[in-house]
């Protein structure tokens, strides 16, 4: 295989970035041991670059490092799933008050595009997470709280590692589509504890089809 061309900003940070995306496709599967010479082969590089970025992956927690065995995708366990979901749940129903009581008409107009959206997407399953994911990411920054979106962030790419289990339960997109809607009258009707409780319901009816 040809060596693919990395552009000049730091390199472990771009190896990074690629690992992280074949980690999310499931190129690279939980559970599954890096092979560090192949990948440095692969990419044309040393393995100087390539250890630095499973170093930024292991703090993101898609990675783990164990002694004298190298570098193994990370394997996410239902406690895992649990604890992840949990915070996200408290962090973004947050978030969701915040937007409730604070967004400008104009803002909400962007949300409810977005919904929007998220219902033409419900026949197709990676568009539909992709959008979904823009609505969570737009609430988010929408509250304006930077070390929120740092914290959910983070979550997320662990949550990702398990997105294609629970969106392959019979029915889940129907009704994350419908939660999604409750969410969304709550924010337009700026009832900011309503608000809270919708995106509660949704993490938990997540975590449910996850496990």
């Amino acid at each position: 295989m040809a060596a693919l061309t990395l552009t000049p900003r730091a390199l472990y940070e771009e190896v990074a970035e690629l690992l992280r995306q074949r980690i999310f496709n499931r190129e690279l599967a939980p559970g599954s041991w890096i092979d560090e010479l192949k990948l440095a082969e692969e990419y044309g590089i040393s393995r100087t670059p390539l250890r630095e970025a499973l170093k930024v992956l292991a703090t993101e927690g898609l990675v783990t490092m164990k002694v004298r065995r190298g570098a193994y995708v990370t394997e996410v366990s239902e406690r895992d799933l649990a604890d992840v979901y949990h915070l996200l749940s408290l962090l973004e129903s947050d978030a969701a008050g915040v937007v409730a009581a604070r967004a400008t008409d104009a803002q909400l107009e962007e949300l409810q595009a977005l919904h929007a959206e998220l219902e033409a997407a419900v026949a197709d399953r990676e568009a539909f997470f992709a959008v979904n994911e823009r609505f969570h990411m737009r609430l988010l920054e929408i509250a304006d709280n930077r070390w929120r979106d740092q914290m959910v962030a983070d979550l997320r790419k662990v949550m990702k590692l398990n997105r294609h289990n629970s969106l392959l339960k019979s029915g889940r997109i129907q009704e994350s589509l419908q939660e999604h809607a409750e969410v969304m009258r709550a924010l337009l009707a700026r009832d900011a504890p309503a608000a809270m409780q919708r995106m509660q319901a949704h993490f938990r009816s997540g975590l449910e089809a996850a496990i």
